[in-house]
């Protein structure tokens, strides 16, 4: 099978490491540390003129939940058309209503809009509240794939349901398994899942190169946050996932 890694990045450095490791595409975001948001525009230019490989961009206008005010659906649209006036290859988003169910409509003028861009609808899919009737719901949206962790925090957690939605997907669209996929489980996945897309950050923490540093503040009012250092992606264990795929 012709597997593809997708690495999620939250800059172009990362983005670039993760190319050179042999990543197949890039989800570009910014602060990860909140599950992820859209990035800057000038992130967004840098990305598609020095990356190689496609460049898919997450569009979410805040942290948190996925229910969208007028205003964040109008931010939504405005950044799409900006990643497709961009050069950009791709977007990926996800939208709920208030029950839980996927927002079909707003879903499918999104998708529509984006065109010709590939369309992934991310990991809202793994708080709705029937993942049957929400594949079917996106499928009809004209979404090209679905991010998820099985509704469950992982993927390997979740990795029967992700079997049952692969099957249920019926190349009508690619179902593509993302949270907590490194090296000891990405084989694992493959084999039960039957998936042949992969979604991880593969990152390790980075030290900066300040020489002069300040401990005692924390710039985001949060200790746990180190102002310092930062996480990347790590070549090798991309290069090390892409080998036990290649063997699989």
């Amino acid at each position: 099978m012709n597997f593809r890694l997708e690495i999620c990045s939250d800059s172009v450095e990362s983005a670039l490491i993760a190319q050179e490791a042999g990543a197949d595409r890039i989800e570009l975001c910014s602060s990860l540390i909140e599950g992820g948001v859209t990035p800057s525009y000038g992130t967004i230019l840098s990305a598609r003129e020095e990356l190689r490989i496609p460049v898919h961009v997450l569009i979410r206008p805040r942290s948190g939940d996925f229910l969208y005010s007028e205003q964040e659906y109008e931010i939504m649209r405005r950044e799409i058309v900006f990643c497709r006036q961009s050069g950009i290859d791709g977007v990926v988003f996800g939208i709920l209503k208030t029950d839980g169910t996927v927002d079909y409509d707003r879903t499918a003028r999104l998708a529509d809009m984006s065109w010709p861009m590939s369309v992934t609808f991310h990991r809202a899919f793994d708080l709705c509240r029937e993942p049957e009737k929400g594949l079917h719901d996106i499928i009809s949206c004209g979404a090209n794939r679905v991010l998820t962790s099985g509704q469950k925090n992982t993927a390997a957690e979740g990795i029967d349901l992700i079997h049952k939605l692969v099957k249920a997907a019926s190349q009508k669209i690619i179902i593509m398994p993302g949270s907590g996929i490194n090296d000891s489980n990405i084989k694992s996945i493959a084999e039960k899942t039957g998936a042949s897309e992969f979604h991880l950050s593969a990152r390790k923490e980075v030290q900066g190169m300040m020489q002069y540093r300040k401990n005692s503040i924390s710039m985001g009012g949060n200790s746990s946050i180190q102002e310092y250092s930062r996480k990347m992606a790590d070549p090798e264990k991309i290069a090390t996932i892409r080998k036990i795929l290649a063997s699989s």
